[in-house]
C-alpha cells in the first residue's frame, strides 16, 4: 500500500488567482472540494480534474492536482479517456450544466451508463453565466433571459432524473451556501466506485441571481430541504415534524401525529437499492408540494467499467496466442520470395 501524506486544504490549494465574480456559489464548492480531498485518501500525484468550458471549468487551475482544461461538453470523454489509461488515477469531472446537458449531454449520458469509475460534479446555476446569461438546458420554464426574452418555451431537464434514467449508480445533491453538507457528499462520492454524480445547485449573482433562493434561504430551508442519510427516516421541518411517506405510487408529504400518521409510518432512506426508482420519485420532488432532497440519493454497487476493461485485457492476453510484436509480425500469411 502505497503511503499516503497527511494533507490539509493548503495542500490543495493553487497559486493561481482564483477569477470568478465576488459572491459566486463557486467559491464555497472550490472551498468544499479542497477540504474534502485530504480526507479520501489518495495521493496528490494521482488526482486528476478535468474540465469543459465555462466558468466551473476554471477549476482544474484552483487546485494544486494535475488538471485538464477541454472543450466544450467534452469534459466526460476526456476523463474516460483518462480513467482508462491509467485506472488508478482519482479522476474528477467538473462541469456546468450547460455544458453537460446541452452540448455535453451525449457524453454526460454515456459515462453515466458505462459506470466510469470517476467523479462528476455538476455546477447547476441554470444558466450560461459565462457566456452572459442565455438561458440552459435547466432554465425554468417561462424565464426571461438574453436568449428567451419573452420567457423560454423549453422543458428544462432535471440532472437526477436524467441520471436516474441512465442507469446512473450515485447521484447527491447540494447547495453552494452549505460547505459542511457539500463535503459530507463529497467524500461520500470519492468513495463510490462508479459513476458519482454530484449536482450543486449554485448561485450566479451576475445573470440568475437567486434562482435557488427557495430552496437555499436559511431563513426557509429547514421546511424546502429535506436532507437525506443512509439508514434514517425522511424527516424534515423546522420542528422535525413532517416526513414521506408512500401514497401508492406516489410520495406523500405528512405531519407526523396528524391523520393517523406516526413516526413508524416515515420512510426510511436506503440509498442502496438495485431499483432506482425511489431515488427518481426523490429526485424529482420541487416546492411547494415536496421539499428539495439533498444528500446521497442513489448509492448502488454495480461492475465498474474500467475494472471490467482492465479483466477483460487479462483474460485475453492470458488466451492470446501472440504474447509480443514479432507474434504478430510473423501471424498470418507473410510475403516470401
Amino acid at each position: 500500500m502505497k503511503n499516503i501524506p497527511h494533507y490539509t486544504k493548503k495542500d490543495f490549494v493553487s497559486d493561481q488567482e482564483v477569477k470568478w465574480c465576488a459572491g459566486c456559489g463557486d467559491y464555497s464548492i472550490l472551498s468544499a472540494v479542497q477540504n474534502a480531498l485530504p480526507e479520501i485518501g489518495v495521493a496528490k500525484e494521482d488526482i486528476v480534474f478535468v474540465s469543459g468550458i465555462g466558468c466551473s471549468s476554471r477549476f482544474p487551475y484552483y487546485v494544486d492536482t494535475y488538471g485538464f482544461h477541454g472543450i466544450h461538453g467534452r469534459a466526460a470523454a476526456i476523463a474516460s479517456g483518462v480513467k482508462a489509461a491509467n485506472p488508478k488515477l482519482s479522476v474528477w469531472i467538473m462541469s456546468g450544466d450547460g455544458d453537460s446537458m446541452a452540448i455535453g449531454g451525449n457524453h454526460f449520458i454515456h459515462i453515466l451508463r458505462r459506470n466510469m469509475n470517476v467523479n462528476y460534479i455538476l455546477f447547476n446555476n441554470q444558466i450560461y453565466g459565462l457566456t452572459k446569461g442565455q438561458y440552459s438546458p435547466t432554465t425554468p420554464l417561462g424565464q426571461v433571459t438574453k436568449t428567451s426574452p419573452y420567457g423560454t418555451i423549453e422543458h428544462p431537464f432535471k440532472p437526477g432524473e436524467l441520471a436516474m434514467g441512465a442507469e446512473g449508480t450515485f447521484y447527491a445533491r447540494g447547495t453552494d451556501n452549505n460547505p459542511k453538507q457539500m463535503k459530507e457528499i463529497i467524500i461520500e462520492a470519492a468513495k463510490h466506485e462508479g459513476t458519482s454524480l454530484v449536482e450543486i445547485l449554485q448561485n450566479c449573482v451576475i445573470f440568475n441571481n437567486n434562482t435557488h433562493h427557495e430552496i437555499t434561504d436559511k431563513v426557509t430551508r429547514d421546511d424546502h430541504q429535506i436532507y437525506l442519510k443512509a439508514g434514517e427516516k425522511m424527516i424534515f421541518g423546522k420542528e422535525k415534524n413532517k416526513g414521506l411517506v408512500l401514497d401508492g405510487l406516489k410520495l406523500k408529504v405528512v405531519t407526523i401525529g396528524e391523520d393517523g400518521y406516526t413516526l413508524d409510518d416515515i420512510l426510511v432512506h436506503d440509498p442502496t437499492q438495485e431499483d432506482p426508482t425511489m431515488a427518481f420519485l426523490l429526485a424529482r420532488m420541487s416546492l411547494p408540494e415536496f421539499p428539495v432532497a439533498v444528500g446521497v440519493l442513489r448509492a448502488y454497487k454495480a461492475p465498474v467499467y474500467d475494472q471490467l476493461m482492465e479483466q477483460q485485457i487479462e483474460d485475453v492476453k492470458a488466451k492470446s496466442k501472440m504474447k509480443n510484436m514479432t507474434d504478430v509480425l510473423n501471424s498470418g500469411n507473410t510475403f516470401e520470395l
